[in-house]
């Protein structure tokens, strides 16, 4: 696979399009049967809160996994992105309910790079609050 965005076609400051995410204490339990991480501040309410969480919060790795949709899905190649790192900032709090949680995500490129790459900086917030700091993707564009 390769990149379907030419490095031509975009600049410094080209948005991508904005995506949010569903999170729920369901999807929770998936990706920690899938991960193999389960500790119990991903899945029982009163673990988490006996920690001093204000509830049952989201992995940070499947938050940033479903933050770097928003570029995957713009380049559509995920081999396109070849660095991504974050700080996580604050946690996704997934209430017990019908609805759980949102992850809202927008990016837009930062800097063009050598080599036809650029650097996308991405914002995540959920509950109003930026819950990923310093999200930053390198992509190789064709």
């Amino acid at each position: 696979m390769t990149a379907k965005i030419s490095y031509a076609d975009v600049e410094v400051g080209t948005e991508l399009p904005s995506q949010s995410f569903p999170v729920t204490r369901a999807m929770l339990v998936q990706y920690a049967g899938a991960s193999g991480d389960f500790n119990p501040i991903h899945w029982n309410e009163k673990f988490a809160t006996e920690v001093g969480l204000p509830d049952v919060i989201a992995h940070g790795m499947f938050t940033m996994a479903e933050a770097i949709r928003v570029v995957t899905d713009w380049v559509a190649d995920p081999g396109a992105v070849v660095e991504y790192g974050v700080r996580f900032t604050k946690p996704v709090v997934v209430p017990n309910d019908d609805k759980g949680a949102l992850i809202e995500v927008s990016a837009k490129v930062a800097a063009l790079l050598d080599d036809n790459r650029v650097r996308v900086d991405l914002t995540a917030m959920s509950a109003g609050q930026k819950v990923l700091g310093m999200s930053r993707a390198v992509v190789q564009l064709a």
